[in-house]
């Protein structure tokens, strides 16, 4: 199963090696008024991509720090309560 792994992530990457070495055209990106990125088209989509990514795990983090507080909260309700701090004391006849 490691050899299938591997031999699947060589494929990968030999595919966006060749990929980026034939897309170095370079492209203009327009992003603000009056500004003009100039740069290859593989380095603007990388930069898009990684963009992309941060952003998508910028979104994530509300639902995660939620999670994790509702988790501590059940956590707690699910330890035993100590018993009381007082001795009981056997009913007098």
């Amino acid at each position: 199963m490691t050899a299938l792994t591997w031999a699947i992530r060589a494929i990968i990457f030999v595919f966006l090696v060749v990929f980026a070495t034939q897309n170095t055209d370079p492209v203009s990106l327009r992003l603000l008024p009056g500004t003009v990125w100039q740069t290859p088209l593989v380095i603007a989509l990388l930069a898009f991509f990684i963009g992309g990514v941060i952003l998508g795990a910028l979104s994530l983090l509300g639902v995660i720090f939620r999670q994790r507080r509702e988790i501590s909260c059940l956590k707690r309700e699910a330890l035993p309560t100590p018993a009381s701090l007082t001795p009981e004391v056997p009913p007098s006849a």
